[in-house]
């Protein structure tokens, strides 16, 4: 063998016998540890085992403590508790006896009522014997019996009742009627004085001023044409007469005569006067008085705070700017009778907002007297129902002359408000000289009919009241009375608006009594 083998077989064993050594060497070291980590296992045990016992005794006395404490506190509600209840037995005590001293009191005030309805009952008893010898007396005396006598009685007491209603409702009807009259009044009178209006100033012609006096031959063109061009196309007459440095226009339509007013000062401004030019300028002027139309519609609604009104509405109210009747500017007018009936129907308590409207659209129908026949009131209900207006303005426009009978409150303000705008001072082109005369001209073709005893002109001449003889006129005669009345009316008198008839046939029986 070698030595390299030798050392290496050497080295080998060495190595084996390291190893077993090291082996053993760890074992031991782990043995003694796991020995040292059961006796720190077996003392933990052990220390817990006596803190456990510990903590069950003190468990126990903590327990023990708290049923003392609860035992005790029991103890005290329960002797609370006896106490209450031993007042409480005594107030029942207490109250035992007062009730029986109460029912003791009413058992004797108990006997001394049923004493006092036995003397009742025996008085009862006389009375009524004592009733029936008077009732037999009276029997006797009068010669009624029971019921006879009641039913005079009664019917004697039903007339005197009847007639003392009648004097209270007599009396209550009077006196309403005279506080209705003055609130009516004061009512018409405040809405009057807060109503301040221009007195009437519209007239049916223009006046024109020239320059000069040759400015008339221009006007007029060679041959007349430039006049004819201006009359063919505006439908008014010129009247050029002597009148210095002045040309009248003249039509009864104000529309068509503002139109040529304005063509004219504008032809005159400008110096160019010639078919071709008259043509041009008015056209211009129309488009100018259409503005203006529509400017013053819009104007008289937004003063009067009215909304939602239909624009051709608002075109229709501007218009009647150049409307008149019998000189009163319809438009002023209507916003008279808006501001008027808005005023009466706060005081009354009614929408001022609907009174004023119909009172504004009250006579929208004369805008358009002109282009379509029939009345004004009914051309205003069918343009108030084609623009979808409200039930209560169509009809307060239907019954503002009376055309029917007036339904709604709105109806009655709108008519009071028109008749006061219509018949004050001033608002119309009549002296008082004519007004009086045309109402004793109603009244003098009234009274000059048969039966007719007596007649009144009413409301500035727009009602007139006929009272006939009843002896003469029966019921069915008074409908022809009427009727020749309005007629004649129609045939011999001018007025503004409509006149109501109304005829009255009255019969009374009168007697004295002694």
């Amino acid at each position: 063998m070698s030595p390299i083998v030798s050392a290496l077989i050497s080295g080998v064993i060495c190595a084996v016998i390291f190893g077993l050594g090291g082996f053993f060497l760890r074992k031991k070291l782990a043995e003694a540890k796991i020995g040292s980590a059961e006796d720190e296992a077996k003392r933990i045990v052990d220390e817990a085992a006596k803190e456990a016992e510990n903590s069950k005794k003190d468990a126990v006395l903590e327990a023990r403590e708290q049923i003392i404490r609860e035992r005790n506190e029991a103890e005290r509600e329960l002797k609370e508790q006896r106490a209450e209840l031993t007042r409480q037995e005594r107030r029942l005590v207490s109250k035992e006896e007062n009730l029986d001293r109460k029912t003791e009191n009413l058992d004797k005030k108990n006997d001394q009522l049923v004493q006092k309805l036995k003397d009742a009952d025996e008085l009862k008893e006389r009375i009524s014997a004592t009733l029936d010898q008077h009732m037999e007396t009276l029997q006797r005396i009068s010669g009624y019996t029971a019921e006879e006598a009641k039913a005079e009685l009664l019917l004697k007491l039903e007339n005197e009742v009847k007639h003392d209603a009648a004097l209270k409702i007599i009396e209550i009807e009077s006196r309403l009627k005279e506080e209705a009259d003055q609130k009516a009044r004061d009512i018409i009178s405040l809405a009057i004085q807060r109503c301040a209006s221009d007195r009437v100033s519209e007239t049916t012609v223009s006046t024109v001023s020239l320059p000069n006096d040759e400015m008339k031959g221009r006007i007029i063109g060679r041959e007349g044409r430039n006049i004819r061009t201006i009359e063919q196309h505006t439908g008014v007459d010129l009247i050029i007469d002597d009148t210095p440095e002045a040309i009248t226009i003249s039509c009864f339509d104000p529309v068509r005569r503002e139109i040529a007013r304005l063509t004219l000062e504008k032809l005159i401004s400008d110096g160019r006067i010639h078919p071709t030019r008259i043509e041009e300028t008015l056209e211009k002027s129309k488009k100018e008085v259409e503005q203006a139309i529509k400017k013053a519609g819009e104007s008289a609604v937004f003063e009067l705070g009215i909304h939602s009104i239909n624009p051709e509405l608002v075109k229709l109210l501007g218009r009647l700017q150049y409307r008149t009747s019998y000189g009163q500017n319809v438009l002023a007018h209507s916003l008279e009778v808006a501001y008027l009936s808005g005023i009466i129907a706060d005081e009354l308590g009614v929408d001022s907002v609907i009174a004023k409207r119909a009172g504004l659209l009250h006579d929208i129908g004369k805008a358009l007297t002109a282009e379509v026949e029939g009345s004004h009131v009914q051309l205003g209900v069918d343009t108030a129902t084609k623009y979808k207006e409200s039930r209560d303005v169509i009809h307060a426009i239907e019954a503002h002359h009376n055309d029917v009978e007036p339904q709604t409150i709105i109806a009655v303000i709108v008519q009071a408000a028109d008749a006061i705008s219509a018949a004050r001072p001033g608002a119309r082109r009549e002296n008082l000289e004519n007004y009086i005369k045309r109402l004793q001209k109603l009244e003098e073709i009234a009274e000059s009919f048969s039966g007719v005893e007596k007649s009144y002109a009413l409301q500035a001449g727009r009602e007139l009241r006929i009272m006939v003889k009843p002896e003469e006129v029966n019921d069915e005669q008074m409908v022809l009375v009427a009727r020749e009345i309005v007629k004649k009316i129609e045939e011999t008198l001018e007025y503004p608006g409509q006149i109501k008839i109304n005829v009255i046939r009255e019969k009374r029986a009168t007697d004295i009594a002694k």
